[in-house]
């Protein structure tokens, strides 16, 4: 079957915007989000240039969407990465672990997500209902720290600013390549451990 005629087909089926963020999250696999046109993603999709246009008015809307695509990715990785965890401590590791794979290992999607222009911080946006989504995961792992006698912290909620911080800056420094990525469970039991009554496990 050819492309037009494929192209067709899923236009057809409803398929057209799912095809083309598809084709927008493999091409960022390989390239900034900035290096990204709505052309060149329909070329990648095998649809025509104007295609594009019946789900997003112009480029900045297809990013916030592929954006919003990312963060879901994200977010489910450290809630996956927690779950399979006994203990709050060692969720909070693999919520870290989680953290900082996912912009070692997906560089341009971790930037997209944090870009200011498509989630201006403070304001609502389609990636709020995720960040709170990310924020409440942090502060039930953090409760149940508390509950369990680990967490010496008296404010939580300003301790979860402060990991937050101290963790994006890490996944920054191993996404960059200052850091090594081996290194992150090591890192993040000795941030813990001025904290929590916590040790790295033997």
């Amino acid at each position: 079957m050819s492309s037009s005629r494929q192209a067709a087909r899923s236009y057809h089926h409803g398929l057209l915007r799912q095809s083309l963020l598809a084709a927008a999250r493999a091409l960022l696999a390989g390239r900034p989000a900035a290096e990204l046109s709505l052309r060149e993603v329909a070329r990648h999709a095998g649809v025509s240039h104007a295609a594009p246009y019946h789900h997003f008015s112009d480029r900045h809307a297809l990013l916030l969407a592929l954006g919003e695509g990312c963060m879901t990715e994200f977010v489910t990785a450290q809630e996956q990465a927690a779950a399979a965890q006994p203990t709050p401590l060692r969720q909070l590791v693999a919520l870290g672990e989680a953290y900082v794979a996912y912009a070692a290992q997906q560089p341009h999607a971790f930037t997209l997500i944090f870009d200011p222009q498509l989630c201006p911080p403070g304001a609502v946006s389609p990636f709020t209902p995720l960040i709170e989504r990310n924020q409440a995961l942090l502060a039930r792992v953090l409760a149940e720290a508390h509950a369990s006698g680990d967490l010496r912290a008296a404010q939580p909620e300003v301790l979860a600013q402060g990991l937050w911080a101290a963790v994006h800056g890490l996944a920054q420094l191993v996404m960059t390549g200052h850091l090594p990525p081996q290194a992150t469970p090591q890192i993040l039991w000795g941030l813990l451990s001025a904290e929590f009554r916590a040790s790295p496990p033997q």
